[in-house]
């Protein structure tokens, strides 16, 4: 016995090739965001709700689906709908603890868009979740006494965050990050300090919440917060240093994405930082971010610790110096011979700077491709590859990668052939084999198509 039949043309019904609303409602579900964004250009309601009543952007964040979220309030979906228990979207992803499906939601000028209750509301949420912890509101709101299971997982593209069961309910332990998220879309600036506290839990500048601060606070640059942040080189604990490297680089890139503003304080600023700064760690993230700026010092830098004893300070000499100048070109020479692979690999990356290759640079790069590491030889080839050295030597030596077990080794060689017109390139293709997924933008496969093209016989 069968229960009863949806009509397959009535209205949300996934299954109706006409109804565009169903089939928005099956790709939320389906976490297909693809197919969301296609429904929403074919005029799909974003408010559409799903099958258990609630709008779908509910759904995306029981889902903790953060672009999906984002592709429905685009397509206009209300983040503030009350809800019939009362709460709302925004609240229910304010709740579920992740940064990134906030973020999502909190859509376009927030502070006034949002009553001020409202985004009291929120921000208490979230500062309750923060200061009394992601496990301990579990027990509170399940009765649940036992241990909560973590997991790291995703939170978006970028940034990671620890996911926490327990009792039956799951959240992210992002709250940190949430809260500060929320004050900075509502225009609060709570003081350096307390954003300080809050990122140094989390030392790792992959998680979700020390983004998310860091983030903020590379905003702050009124003369006391400066002091506030510059303050932070000298303390004792290391993790408040890298922060501190951390909000630099973020100030960076905002300053090269938004306004252009003199960075000559920040530069100054880090190239003494690097002169002085005692944990290796450390310095290798200060070295990191140093090279960002232009310093007349960077190379000087660079060659203080070209001998350093920790590999990863090492791993940063490279990207401070010029390959063009003979001092640092024999700096980068015995890096090259350095035993940490990851430093050869830097120097062979340097080394594809300048096109134009020293007999020295080729002879190092040559040397580099038959390094037992393959990511240094993958690094090495590809800096010759796209060099414009066309000596025999040279193309010969990428040609003999065709025989490397490794598919990129193989394709880097076919490309390297397919650049330099070698007769021999059609063939290097068919010994590359079938690329799946993920190759189908590689500047290297379309080399192959263009070499034909420049190839093709002239009809007569």
């Amino acid at each position: 016995m069968t229960g009863p039949q949806q009509d397959p043309h009535s209205p949300n019904n996934p299954n109706n090739p006409n109804d565009v609303n169903g089939r928005l409602a099956a790709a939320v579900l389906a976490q297909d965001l693809r197919t969301v964004q296609v429904c929403l250009r074919d005029g799909a309601d974003p408010n559409t709700s799903g099958p258990d009543g609630l709008p779908l952007l509910c759904s995306a964040v029981a889902g903790f689906d953060h672009e999906t979220a984002a592709a429905l309030m685009d397509g206009g979906a209300d983040s503030g709908v009350v809800l019939p228990d009362g709460t709302t979207p925004l609240l229910r992803a304010v709740d579920l603890g992740s940064p990134a499906l906030v973020g999502a939601m909190l859509g376009k000028d927030p502070q006034s868009r949002i009553a001020e209750p409202e985004r009291k509301r929120l921000l208490d949420l979230a500062r309750k979740w923060y200061e009394t912890g992601e496990t301990e509101e579990l027990r509170r709101r399940t009765g649940a006494s036992g241990p909560a299971t973590r997991r790291r997982v995703k939170d978006d593209e970028f940034t990671d965050i620890e996911e926490v069961s327990l009792g039956g309910l799951t959240v992210r332990a992002g709250h940190s990050g949430v809260l500060t998220e929320l004050e900075r879309a509502f225009g609060i600036m709570p003081p350096v300090a307390e954003l300080v506290a809050r990122a140094v839990p989390y030392p790792d500048v992959l998680h979700a919440n020390w983004f998310a601060n860091s983030y903020t606070l590379a905003f702050r640059k009124s003369p006391q917060d400066w002091s506030d942040l510059a303050a932070l080189r000298h303390h004792p604990a290391p993790v408040h240093r890298r922060l501190l490297a951390s909000v630099l680089s973020s100030r960076h890139a905002l300053t090269s994405c938004h306004d252009r503003t003199d960075t000559a304080q920040d530069a100054g600023f880090l190239a003494e930082w690097a002169l002085e700064e005692p944990d290796g760690e450390v310095l290798a993230e200060v070295l990191e971010v140093c090279t960002n700026y232009d310093h007349p010092d960077q190379e000087a830098i660079g060659f203080r610790y070209a001998g350093h004893p920790d590999p990863r300070v090492r791993r940063e000499v490279p990207y401070c110096l010029d390959p063009g100048s003979e001092p640092a070109a024999t700096t980068l020479l015995a890096l090259a011979r350095d035993p940490d692979s990851r430093v050869r690999y830097v120097v062979a990356w340097v080394f594809a700077r300048p096109r134009e290759l020293t007999p020295v640079t080729r002879e190092a790069l040559l040397t580099l491709l038959r390094d037992p590491d393959p990511d240094v030889r993958g690094r090495a080839a590809a800096s010759l590859s796209t060099s414009h050295d066309r000596t025999p030597a040279v193309t010969e030596a990428l040609a003999a990668l065709l025989d490397e077990e490794d598919r990129n080794l193989r394709l880097e060689a076919a490309y390297a052939l397919a650049v330099r017109d070698d007769p021999r390139t059609d063939r290097a293709y068919e010994r590359v084999g079938t690329l799946g997924p993920g190759f189908e933008d590689d500047h290297r496969v379309s080399a192959h198509w263009r070499y034909q093209v420049r190839n093709r016989p002239v009809e007569t």
